[in-house]
């Protein structure tokens, strides 16, 4: 009933040949993998992912942003981007994979093979715009499985569900504009790469399209679980979507050196039961791609627990919305949807 999906070529992307100290190492997928090797795999059936065409990476970048980052990483062993992102002579390589692991889920679940699919990928991909790459990240993954479902795979309604922690700014530019793609983002307010505010529901006619569910550092599992099931569910019921995408990052772990909030392991197999019983009703796909994570135990553990439970694996818990955050995001999401 899953699909998981990775390459090898994940690996030799390294921002360490440029920052020695940068966070985003191959550890954080070997980490994943040694830990689901350990048991099993879950059971899940684990496929190669290939690589995307260049023509896919166009569905959501510019050929010119394109044709840029593989001619850094083919120059002279690569490069600094900005301050936080660089590429190696492996990392457009590596960022075909990436792309392309998440298009071939896409394609898998809405061929029915199978229901649920996680793509364990590096580098990550929902800060990329369509003409730029920062935070890391080089194609915007989730992006561009998206806009293959739409153009290419017969689907009307794409819902993504961004849990970093980190604001998916890339993914929102992309469909600022669209009421064909939903674009939800929970994350911590404040932080890179700023933007993200409440306020802000997209544009023209893809406006109520975007909505960002911005939360305070220090915010534990209580609040996020009060925003998804109260906030998110029951748009996402309306807008009833034929596929959801998760941008599946696992940095708002309390071990996580990059931000400060507050979630357990097990905090997102919580959250990712509320998103398989959504897909359950709707009868539509679901499939989850890497985003960050920079604690490598705490990032394995997160991930086997979120693949368990998409597998289904426990019972999603309702609770009493919390009282105060939750009610401001409710009125302003209700001046869209009815809640």
């Amino acid at each position: 009933m899953a699909l998981y999906f990775s390459h090898p070529a994940c690996l030799e992307h390294d921002p360490r040949e440029h920052l020695p100290s940068h966070p985003d190492t191959p550890e954080r997928l070997r980490a994943i993998e040694r830990r689901l090797a350990a048991a099993d795999w879950l059971g899940w059936e684990r496929r190669e992912a290939p690589a995307a065409s260049e023509a896919d990476l166009e569905l959501i970048h510019t050929r010119e942003h394109v044709e840029a980052v593989r001619e850094l990483s083919s120059t002279n062993g690569g490069g600094a981007i900005d301050p936080d992102t660089y590429v190696g002579d492996a990392s457009f390589r590596a960022a075909l994979h990436a792309a392309g692991g998440a298009c071939a889920m896409t394609r898998e679940l809405l061929a029915g093979e199978e229901e649920v699919g996680f793509c364990a990928i590096r580098p990550s991909g929902h800060h990329a715009e369509p003409d730029r790459a920062m935070g890391f990240c080089l194609f915007d993954n989730v992006a561009i499985a998206a806009e293959l479902a739409i153009r290419a795979l017969g689907v009307e309604r794409v819902m993504v569900l961004d849990w970093d922690v980190h604001h998916g700014n890339g993914t929102v530019e992309a469909f600022r504009q669209r009421r064909d793609v939903l674009v939800v983002g929970l994350h911590q307010q404040g932080i890179y790469p700023g933007g993200g505010s409440i306020a802000d529901f997209g544009s023209g006619e893809g406006e109520g399209y975007t909505i960002n569910l911005p939360v305070p550092g220090g915010s534990e599992e209580d609040l996020w679980l009060s925003l998804l099931e109260h906030i998110v569910v029951p748009v996402a019921q309306s807008f009833a979507p034929q596929l959801i995408l998760v941008s599946a990052g696992f940095d708002a772990h309390v071990d996580d050196p990059l931000a400060g909030c507050r979630l357990e392991s097990a905090s997102f197999a919580r959250m990712a039961r509320h998103l398989r019983e959504l897909a359950r009703v709707q009868g539509a796909p679901l499939g989850a791609v890497l985003e960050g994570g920079y604690s490598p135990p705490a990032l394995a553990e997160s991930v086997e627990l979120t693949m368990r439970a998409l597998a289904g694996e426990g019972q999603a818990e309702s609770a009493a919305p919390e009282a105060m955050l939750t009610s401001r995001a409710a009125s302003h999401v209700g001046r869209h949807w009815q809640l």
